[in-house]
């Protein structure tokens, strides 16, 4: 028997152990300054709100941005599980409303180049997150890198955060591009959801969604789904300056609002898509090409 075979072996025996009982969602952009974070942080405190526990992975190596918002440094990362032996519980740090967040740290890089015992004990160790939390996002790096496209491969639901600036669909599209084109694209897998961020309007971000959806439907022959947009507002930005989650700060704001609808329509969305596609699938379709 091969390593990889050997491997893909450790991968299933997880799977046939673990009950896949926690949503995933994974928030992604073409660009970086489009409000990808304060997406992952605003939507985890409006689903704490609405009684679920949740976790965020920082996947956004070399950016701490949500560790900023939330005001807290944590001690360790994806790295001290990876290579340092710790368990996950152990580097989980908790941020307001008894949020949990993981820092990815050079871990994430650090995915290229695990061996066998490293891959097992890491898919391990992800999979208790399935106790811990009723919801997982999980905050990439922006652009189109190759780690960013294959969290986004992996994943069965991804919210794609995009402006109206003209750089911004750009760069959107080509992140569409990328995954459309991967060999390793499922076209009954991913569903990729936009968000409109910083429209003056319901009328600008569904136009934001129509520009972007018609070219996708032209050139990749692909489709695009409407999740809401977020309103311009400037407490969000007085929010974001003095590292505070406006859902938080300003509750009654107009962003705050706009992202207490977009949860509420996340949560109301394939309710049973996190039992075919909970965290050890992401990791394992992650990792199961490497050894």
């Amino acid at each position: 028997m091969d390593q990889a075979e050997n491997l893909r072996n450790v991968i299933k025996a997880n799977n046939i152990r673990t009950i896949e009982k926690t949503k995933v969602i994974t928030i992604t952009s073409g660009k970086g300054g489009v409000g990808k974070s304060n997406m992952a942080v605003n939507l985890a405190v409006q689903f704490t709100k609405l009684g679920k526990k949740v976790i965020i992975l920082d996947a956004d190596f070399g950016l701490a941005n949500v560790e900023v918002m939330f005001g807290t440094i944590p001690n360790y990362n994806l790295s001290d599980v990876i290579f340092n032996g710790m368990s996950i519980r152990d580097i989980i740090t908790t941020g307001p409303m008894g949020i949990g967040f993981i820092s990815g740290g050079s871990g994430v890089v650090g995915l290229n180049n695990l061996n066998r015992e490293q891959i097992a004990f890491l898919v391990h160790n992800l999979s208790l997150l399935n106790d811990l939390c009723d919801i997982l996002i999980i905050d990439t790096g922006a652009g189109v890198s190759d780690q960013v496209l294959e969290f986004v491969l992996a994943s069965p639901e991804v919210i794609l955060v995009s402006t109206p600036e003209p750089s911004s669909l750009t760069d959107s599209y080509s992140l569409m591009k990328a995954m459309y084109k991967s060999p390793k694209y499922q076209k009954n897998g991913t569903n990729v959801h936009l968000v409109a961020n910083k429209v003056m309007s319901e009328a600008e971000g569904k136009a934001v969604y129509s520009k972007l959806r018609s070219v996708i439907q032209k050139f990749l022959g692909g489709d695009l789904d409407y999740l809401g947009y977020i309103s311009y507002d400037v407490q969000l930005e007085k929010a974001v300056r003095n590292q505070k989650v406006v859902s938080n700060e300003y509750p009654t704001s107009k962003a705050a609002k706009c992202f207490e609808q977009i949860a509420n329509r996340l949560l109301k969305k394939n309710e049973d898509t996190h039992f075919k596609w909970g965290v050890s699938h992401i990791f394992n379709t992650l990792l199961r090409d490497r050894a």
